[in-house]
């Protein structure tokens, strides 16, 4: 990397904070995929998670989409209403429901918004939730994958292994804080949400390229089958890049445009 671009990165890379070691504070049981959500003096899992959220909330919480916060609000008054005993009474139900989007669209959303509620407490003493599609297009752009026609890209055998390693090469190659804020510029400008052009003035002379830049974000925005890791932040302060979870219910990885925390 030039010594320009370093210089640019300064002006956007977080103050010094805390060294956390994010394997000592995984959450997740030996064994398991994924990390209980505490709530009330519970544990849950995702699905004992989704079926509180089905049962209670459903559809309040469809539109518009909650932040991660509403979303454990709306869970503690699911504990709350139902209790351990009738959780556990529902939850073998709701695991037997289908979970076609189309036939039975709270089913598939209660599932989604738990898994969001177990990415979300994935370490101790943290908050974590995945990758916008800017920050992944941000990695993307950073990286040294040859930039090419989406057509041709589709047609390379390897293509999923050369984006992850994309991916984890360009989320590495800046502070986390840096990531986050040339992702947000990113999904103003090729995503349509929250567009802040008095900050495109840094990110166009760290990210140059425009053609480069529409490559690596048309390559992730709605590519739901490539994973991405978490972006964590301590309560320490700071920001991390995390581990790359498991996929969602439904097989894909959420690739949010803004920022769900």
């Amino acid at each position: 990397m030039s010594t320009t671009l370093y210089a640019l990165y300064a002006q956007v890379a977080p103050t010094a904070a805390p060294v956390v070691s994010l394997a000592e504070i995984d959450r997740r049981p030996a064994g398991e995929d994924f990390p209980t959500i505490p709530v009330a003096g519970l544990g849950l899992t995702v699905g004992e998670a989704a079926a509180a959220l089905f049962e209670t909330a459903a559809e309040d919480l469809a539109l518009p989409v909650p932040s991660t916060d509403a979303l454990y609000v709306a869970l503690t008054a699911a504990v709350n209403t139902l209790g351990p005993a009738g959780i556990a009474d529902i939850t073998p139900t709701f695991e037997g429901l289908d979970a076609d989007p189309v036939e039975f669209p709270e089913v598939a959303t209660c599932r989604r918004f738990a898994y969001r509620l177990a990415l979300s407490f994935w370490y101790d003493q943290a908050r974590s939730r995945p990758m916008t599609a800017g920050e992944v297009g941000v990695a993307v752009y950073l990286s040294s994958l040859n930039r090419c026609r989406m057509d041709d890209f589709r047609q390379l055998r390897d293509r999923k292994l050369l984006l992850a390693r994309a991916i984890h090469e360009g989320a590495t190659a800046v502070p986390a804080e840096t990531l986050i804020r040339l992702g947000k510029v990113m999904s103003g400008e090729l995503g349509g949400v929250d567009r802040d052009r008095s900050r495109e003035w840094l990110y166009k002379q760290a990210l140059p390229d425009y053609l480069r830049r529409l490559f690596a974000f048309n390559l992730v925005q709605f590519n739901r089958s490539q994973p991405a890791p978490l972006i964590v932040r301590p309560d320490s302060g700071g920001y991390l890049v995390g581990l790359t979870p498991p996929p969602g219910p439904d097989g894909q990885w959420l690739r949010p445009v803004r920022a769900e925390w």
